[in-house]
């Protein structure tokens, strides 16, 4: 598979109406699913129309860098396809992709595993240089389409609380973005309390992006000797996006819960993207299966923390079935927009949620006004 693969993966996912934004029903006979698809189609052509002036907040909207390609890629190869897409855009090719799509505003963060697994002093460097390029650069030239979640050097979890204090008082940043583990540890682990404390006194979330398995947990689950059978890319996407990255986030919240993360920090605020990674199919069975044997360790029913310390991001999930799960189980003032740019395309997205069948009172708060409420943010008048 070459590096081409997660791209073609979404527009082959799109060409087979998994992003097409309209929820399916069984059929009975030809001539139902005619007079169905007709009605539907008329249906989404008036709310495409009614909510056609729909702004945009994107929560999660990657960018990278020179040093960040050459720190997190597998080869040249792969630095080439992430230059190509446009990960290290930040200027008009950017804001021409959000103006075609009507993305009014991008939360900018740095692309998996950002610097959060360099140790010592350089990490502590490398990440301060990363969140003053942002403020010098992008966010100086264009305010009102650029804000950011700030990268933190996490190895060294003091300065990574200083410098989440710093960028959010000094360089307005909205909170901080994380990548799966941190040398084998995840947030609920008490080395990273700081950075949680820090968070809570700031009033600002973290959001959980998903981040590569430990080697250990890459060799068991995702590889095999069978040469045959692996391409050069296919066990890196099989751990990542391909599936592996979802299921890490999840378990990821799961651990935060049952040990007892939100109970040490009621307020604070967690964040997670791709419609949920699997929790809205997986709601039901967590509570039901864990809420025992949780009961006496946890100051609430398991299911409350999902409701009282997470928000969930639509990023690069343009299906309105799963939506639907979602809000089935989180209310809709905790549900956010992001297109998961450049690796999903903005237009398909925003298309895709304005024709949602939804009343114009819950797009809006999906589409920006969580954010705004969240972040303390306004949408720019264009």
């Amino acid at each position: 598979m070459k590096p081409m693969g997660r791209r073609g993966f979404l527009a082959a996912s799109t060409a087979l109406g998994i992003g097409a934004g309209l929820s399916t029903h069984a059929i009975l006979s030809e001539t139902s699913e005619n007079e169905t698809s007709d009605k539907t189609s008329d249906r989404t052509s008036e709310i495409l129309r009614r909510d056609q002036d729909l702004p945009f907040i994107g929560t999660e909207e990657t960018f990278s860098t020179p040093t960040l390609l050459k720190l997190n890629s597998i080869n040249q190869d792969h630095i080439a396809f992430l230059e190509e897409i446009g990960l290290s855009d930040l200027g008009q090719r950017r804001i021409s992709d959000m103006d075609a799509g009507g993305l009014n505003v991008q939360i900018l963060s740095a692309h998996t595993p950002s610097v959060q697994n360099v140790p010592g002093h350089r990490g502590i460097d490398l990440a301060h240089r990363l969140n003053r390029q942002l403020v010098d650069g992008p966010i100086a030239t264009y305010p009102d389409r650029f804000k950011a979640f700030a990268t933190l050097p996490l190895r060294s979890p003091e300065a990574a609380a200083d410098e989440l204090e710093r960028s959010v008082r000094e360089d307005g940043f909205l909170g901080a973005l994380t990548n799966g583990h941190i040398a084998k540890k995840y947030l609920d682990h008490p080395d990273f309390e700081p950075v949680l404390a820090r968070a809570v006194a700031l009033d600002v979330p973290i959001y959980l992006h998903p981040g590569y398995p430990a080697d250990e947990v890459f060799k068991i689950y995702y590889s095999t000797t069978r040469s045959k059978y692996t391409e050069e890319y296919q066990d890196y996407i099989f751990s990542g996006s391909g599936y592996g990255w979802h299921q890490e986030v999840l378990v990821q919240c799961i651990r935060m819960i049952t040990y007892g993360v939100f109970d040490r920090f009621p307020k604070l605020k967690i964040i997670i993207g791709h419609m949920g990674e699997g929790l809205p199919f997986y709601y039901e069975r967590i509570v039901n299966d864990m809420g025992e044997p949780t009961k006496d360790s946890l100051e609430k029913p398991i299911g409350k923390y999902f409701q009282d310390n997470f928000w969930v991001t639509t990023s690069a999930f343009p299906q309105t079935e799963l939506l639907d799960l979602l809000l089935k189980y989180i209310s809709v003032d905790r549900v956010m927009f992001a297109t998961d740019y450049p690796f999903a395309d903005i237009k398909e997205q925003t298309d895709w949620f304005r024709g949602v069948d939804l009343p114009r009172e819950d797009k809006e708060k999906i589409a920006f006004r969580n954010a705004e409420n969240l972040f303390g943010m306004k949408v720019p008048v264009t």
